[in-house]
């Protein structure tokens, strides 16, 4: 389900799945199928922005962690890749009573390097996004989609299928993904981490090179109640390359 019903709220949903950059919650449906079931209560929405989605402005982690927050009606697993953890992140240490457990995949507190934090992308890097995006949209989704395979175990068929569900959703508004590298190049949620106080699973590939592994290490040992599934030929989408492992693990987190 891909729904955006701030007005109305969400109804108790066990588990709740936040999407990256570039992508739409289309990226999570098989997880979902597989995890909870085909009924399950379990949303995968759209990110502000993205789909039917209105945007949010400022377009930061704080401000969009805010607008999920309005659609939760009682305490929810949440679930966020990338973008969308940080996203979580942000949700769970602003709004502690909307979430009962946290998982955050192949997430970082800070994107982008800084001189107090090597666990990031080069902001040059990410500036060289930002203008390839205003020439061609889909070549550079594209070539963001190719590093988030890099490395790991079955790079190629988890490109083929990052491109499969990107060629499965509407197009997104390119002022929204300029807004969105913006937010990956400025976000540091570092002072929040500690103000995370539910169950909290950082899974992280061991050769994730967008968000380094390093990062999530970081994250696992200053959470209050955090701790590290890593897989160590996983990229920067586990779920995608080791669907089998990243199920079990999360099921047991859940519900073991």
């Amino acid at each position: 389900m891909n729904c955006w019903p701030p007005c109305m709220g969400w109804p108790m949903a066990d588990t709740v799945f936040l999407h990256g950059w570039g992508l739409s919650g289309v990226v999570w449906a098989e997880t979902v199928a597989v995890l909870c079931g085909e009924d399950s209560p379990a949303l995968h929405p759209d990110l502000p922005g993205y789909g039917a989605a209105p945007t949010r402005a400022p377009y930061s982690a704080e401000s969009l962690a805010d607008a999920l927050a309005e659609s939760i009606a009682a305490p929810v697993n949440l679930v966020g890749w990338s973008m969308g953890g940080m996203v979580a992140l942000a949700l769970a240490a602003r709004h502690p009573d909307k979430v009962a457990r946290l998982v955050l995949v192949g997430t970082s507190p800070a994107f982008a390097a800084r001189t107090d934090w090597p666990h990031g992308m080069a902001p040059d890097v990410l500036g060289e996004f930002a203008n390839a995006l205003i020439l061609d949209t889909r070549a550079t989704l594209l070539r963001f989609l190719s590093l988030q395979a890099r490395g790991g175990d079955a790079a190629r068929a988890v490109i083929v299928q990052l491109r499969a569900r990107m060629q499965a959703q509407a197009e997104p508004n390119p002022e929204v993904l300029a807004a969105g590298l913006e937010l990956l190049r400025t976000v540091d949620l570092r002072d929040q981490v500690e103000r995370v106080r539910c169950p909290t699973l950082v899974v992280h590939g061991a050769y994730d090179t967008l968000c380094p592994p390093e990062a999530g290490a970081w994250l696992a040992e200053h959470l209050p109640n955090g701790r590290l599934a890593r897989h160590e030929r996983a990229s920067h989408a586990p779920f995608l390359s080791h669907p089998d492992w990243f199920v079990a693990t999360l099921k047991e987190f859940l519900h073991g």
